[in-house]
């Protein structure tokens, strides 16, 4: 059986020559190339997307919670009377 050290070496000569060869060149060059490419196209990463993902969430939150006391104030005006709590929901957004 080979010996270990013969082994090593073999593996050693392998790697040295796929270091050289065309391929690890059009791998660097392609690496290159897409870096470039995606540069461009101007893209955020996952961490920024998942940020913009809550804060549009919490905006949509807000914003059903402000059409739901327009439509108060709404049919409120109509009667010709405003509620009570919606005159204190008034003051805490001021």
């Amino acid at each position: 059986m080979l010996n270990q050290k013969v082994l090593d070496e073999i593996v050693t000569k392998v790697n040295e020559l796929l270091a050289q060869s065309p391929v690890k060149d059009v791998e660097k060059n392609l690496r290159i190339m897409l870096s470039g490419i995606f540069t461009r196209m101007d893209l955020v990463t996952r961490d920024e997307f998942d940020v913009q993902q809550e804060v549009l969430k919490r905006t949509r939150e807000k914003l059903t919670l402000l059409e739901t006391r327009i439509a108060e104030l709404e049919t409120a005006a109509k009667s010709d009377t405003v509620p009570p709590e919606t005159l204190d929901d008034l003051s805490e957004t001021e």
